[in-house]
């Protein structure tokens, strides 16, 4: 029987799991336009990837030509989130490998570890037929500090009650977290190649 080199894995979503984070961009590009901000990809990529919407918020008050409060535009996250999901399950924002990779991970406890709130994710899992997978998931509403803090991980370790675990991330803020709670990192740039990358961390042979 082949040894398990983990306990469980624990998947950031944005960006790991769905191929989210273009449609967060310009759900926030659309309400900012109308504050007068204008926000580019590469800032968001920069400021807004792996960690709370809030930091990225003040991170755009800060630098805007007029002064202006970050609870102005922190008020718009329930019409954000409301767009986000309305969007998100107009489409499929999970890959085939995704779904062929889950069954196969089926001797590990799964995870989702994501700073994005429950109303937005749990449908769009749910909706995916993928939810029953995750033995647990942890909201950016659960801890009170976000990655690059340890807090959601250590949070998922805990829920999971497990003691090795390996996170799957895409964003330094992440990859810190989760280093912070003394987890082993897998770093992938997009959803497309996680599936083979984990394969090949956990030493699993592709199914035919």
């Amino acid at each position: 029987m082949r040894q398990l080199l983990y306990e469980a894995i624990l998947f950031d979503f944005d960006g790991v799991l769905a191929d989210s984070e273009p449609v967060h961009f310009e759900c926030w590009q659309e309400i900012l336009q109308t504050f007068g901000l204008d926000l580019d990809w590469p800032t968001y990529c920069e400021q807004g990837i792996g960690t709370s919407d809030r930091k990225l918020l003040a991170f755009l008050c800060d630098r805007a030509d007029r002064p202006m409060e970050v609870e102005q535009l922190i008020a718009e996250f329930p019409r954000k989130k409301d767009m986000f999901r309305a969007r998100m399950l107009e489409r499929q924002p999970f890959s085939n490998e995704v779904f062929e990779l889950l069954p196969e991970l089926r001797g590990y406890q799964l995870a989702v570890v994501t700073s994005s709130g429950q109303t937005e994710i749990e449908p769009i899992l749910e909706r995916a037929g993928l939810r029953n997978f995750f033995q647990a998931v942890v909201y950016g509403g659960d801890v009170q500090q976000h990655k690059p803090a340890p807090d959601p991980y250590l949070l998922a370790v805990e829920k999971l009650g497990v003691r090795s675990a390996l996170a799957v991330e895409d964003s330094n803020a992440g990859e810190t977290s989760a280093r912070a709670a003394g987890l082993d990192v897998l770093r992938v740039r997009t959803t497309s190649e996680m599936p083979r990358l984990l394969r090949q961390r956990l030493g699993l042979a592709r199914l035919i």
